[in-house]
């Protein structure tokens, strides 16, 4: 698996994505459904299956998952777009999640957040870098306000970043 998680080649910006619940994928989706006892309660982890194969949850990703569920559409929209996990749009190859919030920002997760712009290329943060290679976002809290300034690197907890420690971080990925 790749950093993200990913088992395959992300489809980063396409809009003609292949269904992910054919083949092998129903297969998975079928071993997935076999551990819950509704289809309903197997929502999110198919919707990780869609964001690992594409790299986002499109809108047919979401009308195919509704299918493959039995549930409506509108339901499984209202699961994504509540869930802040799951991208809503095309990202970069690494998705980078910085604390911002007070104690981290105090600690200077403003400055960790546009060192990250900076040895990224990602102009602004939620652009994707001009290579696709990077998205870059603040959240909200990571949970680890004493070790602040947390971040997320893919699926990567990484603690303490300082904006000195950013170019290392980002060499790791490239």
């Amino acid at each position: 698996m790749s950093a993200a998680g990913r088992t395959d080649a992300p489809t980063h910006g396409r809009t003609d994505l292949p269904r992910v619940f054919e083949g092998k994928g129903r297969q998975e989706l079928d071993a997935v459904l076999a551990k819950y006892p509704t289809r309903m309660a197997a929502l999110l982890p198919a919707l990780w299956m869609v964001q690992r194969a594409h790299g986002w949850v499109s809108p047919a990703g979401m009308a195919e998952t509704a299918e493959a569920l039995g549930l409506t559409p509108a339901y499984v929209k209202g699961v994504v777009t509540f869930y802040t996990m799951y991208h809503q749009h095309p990202v970069g190859k690494h998705f980078v999640q910085v604390c911002t919030t007070t104690p981290c920002n105090v600690c200077g997760g403003e400055k960790v957040a546009e060192a990250f712009l900076k040895a990224t290329g990602a102009r602004r943060l939620g652009e994707t870098s001009p290579d696709g290679g990077w998205t870059v976002i603040e959240v909200e809290c990571l949970g680890a306000c004493g070790f602040a300034t947390p971040v997320l690197v893919d699926d990567d907890f990484i603690e303490r970043v300082t904006p000195e420690t950013v170019p290392a971080i980002v060499a790791r990925y490239t």
